[in-house]
């Protein structure tokens, strides 16, 4: 999968659809990404002793990575992630402009 926690990304279908976030968690078996903000849902909670009232809770659900798009700030495009060497190393970049993706955790 070429994208990364904590990767800009662009959701391009769907309810969210033009939304810019970042990526909060990936899910390479399920090819799944966890977007801040993206694809809510309401989750009831049972009460317990850390929260005694329980009730319902909105929170991200995944979405299939096909969705969204690596998004260049500098650029203020979404594109697609191509890999090219940099003094010796494998190194994401941005397929429209050619930049170096900075950012994303392993």
């Amino acid at each position: 999968m070429k994208i990364k926690t904590g990767d800009k990304v662009k959701v391009i279908t769907g309810h969210y659809k033009g939304t810019i976030a970042e990526v909060i968690k990936v899910f390479p078996k399920e090819e799944k990404v966890l977007v801040a903000g993206v694809n809510l849902v309401k989750k009831a909670l049972k009460p317990t002793q850390a929260n005694p009232d329980g009730g319902i809770v909105e929170k991200e659900a995944p979405i299939h990575v096909s969705n969204v798009m690596a998004y260049d700030s500098k650029a203020k495009k979404a594109s697609r992630v191509g890999y090219t060497e940099e003094k010796g190393k494998k190194v994401r970049v941005y397929k429209k402009t050619g930049n170096v993706i900075k950012g994303g955790k392993k």
